[in-house]
C-alpha cells in the first residue's frame, strides 16, 4: 500500500518549520496545532518527515512538536558520538527553548529509547509515554550491524537505490517507500559533512557503547505517567515479546500490536497508529 505525498498529507494544515538554538545545536522543528503539548520524536537518521501522516490528526488534539536531533534531518552535523545522555540533554535544552514544562512523549525507535530515558530522569516533565518499535532494550549483532551497513552505505553514497535499500528495511511492504520520501532524504543525506556525522550517530550500534546505553529495569520502573508500547507484525528489529517485557516493566502500561506493518508503523499504518495514539493520549475512542 503506497502513502500519499508528504506535503498533500499536510494540506490544509496551518503548521511551521523553523530553526531553534538549543546549545551548539541549530534544531529544525515543526510545529502544529494548539493545546497540550506532544513531542514527535524519529529514529536513527531519521527526520521530522517521518510522522507526516500523524501531524493533522494529532494537531487537531495537541499542540504537536517534531523535531531533528544532534546529527540528524537538517540540526546541526554531529562531530563527535551522541549517545543517550547527548540526546537526553538536548531534549531538555528544547522544551526550554520552547517555554514548554510539561510534555507528552512520542517516539519510535531511538525516539522511543530517547523518550524512556527522558522520562526516568525528569518525570516532573513528562505526562503520557507513546514508544513507538522503541529501541533501548536488545542489542543483536546481526540487527545492529544491518542497521550500521544500510546507514551509512546511503551516507556515503546518497543514491536512490542506496537510499530505497534503507528505506525499505523499515516497511513491511516496499512500495509504501515513495519516490517523494527518497528524494527527502537523498536530499539530507547529500548535503557535505553529513556521511561524517552519520558514524558519529552510528556509534550505538557498537557493542561496547550500546550496552552503557541500553535501557534499565530501574528506568522502565521509572516511567510513572501512562505509557504505551506498540509493536509491530513485522519488524526487523526485534520481536514483539521486547515490546510486551518493556510494557510489563514500566507501573502503568499497555501494550497493542499493528499488522501489516514493518518499523514504521506510523508511515505505513497511519490511521490505525493515529486512531490508537489518539485514544491512548486523549483517554477517548477514536
Amino acid at each position: 500500500m503506497s502513502r500519499p505525498s508528504v506535503w498533500s498529507a499536510l494540506a490544509g494544515l496551518e503548521y511551521s518549520v523553523r530553526y531553534v538554538q538549543v546549545g551548539e545545536w541549530r534544531t529544525r522543528l515543526l510545529e502544529a496545532g494548539e493545546g497540550e503539548p506532544l513531542v514527535l520524536m524519529h529514529g536513527t537518521g531519521g527526520h521530522l518527515e517521518a510522522y507526516a501522516h500523524n501531524i493533522v490528526a494529532l494537531s487537531r488534539h495537541f499542540r504537536v512538536i517534531a523535531y531533528e536531533y544532534p546529527g540528524h534531518g537538517y540540526t546541526t552535523h554531529a562531530t563527535r558520538d551522541l549517545e543517550l545522555p547527548d540526546y537526553v540533554a538536548h531534549l531538555d535544552g528544547l522544551l526550554d527553548a520552547l517555554g514548554v514544562d510539561r510534555a507528552h512523549l512520542s517516539g519510535e525507535s531511538l525516539g522511543g529509547w530517547l523518550a524512556i530515558k527522558y522520562a526516568a530522569a525528569h518525570p516532573e516533565r513528562v505526562g503520557r509515554v507513546l514508544l513507538n518499535t522503541p529501541g533501548g532494550t536488545m542489542a543483536t549483532p546481526e540487527v545492529m550491524e544491518r542497521i550500521r551497513s544500510l546507514s551509512q552505505a546511503a551516507a556515503d553514497d546518497p543514491s536512490e537505490e542506496r537510499i530505497r535499500a534503507r528505506l525499505e528495511w523499515l516497511m513491511a511492504d516496499p512500495s509504501s517507500v515513495t519516490d517523494e520520501l527518497v528524494a527527502i532524504r537523498r536530499a539530507i543525506y547529500a548535503r557535505p559533512g553529513f556521511a561524517r556525522s552519520m558514524r558519529h550517530l552510528l556509534c550505538l550500534q557498537d557493542p561496547e557503547i550500546r550496552a552503557r546505553n541500553l535501557v534499565t529495569d530501574a528506568e522502565l520502573a521509572a516511567v510513572a505517567g501512562p505509557a504505551m508500547v506498540v509493536w509491530t507484525s513485522d519488524d526487523p528489529s526485534g520481536p514483539a515479546a521486547a515490546g510486551m517485557d518493556m510494557a510489563a516493566k514500566m507501573p502503568d502500561a499497555r501494550f497493542e500490536v499493528i499488522s501489516d506493518a514493518g518499523h514504521w508503523p506510523q508511515w505505513e499504518q497511519a490511521e490505525v497508529f493515529n486512531a490508537l495514539a489518539l485514544e491512548f493520549l486523549t483517554g477517548e475512542k477514536a
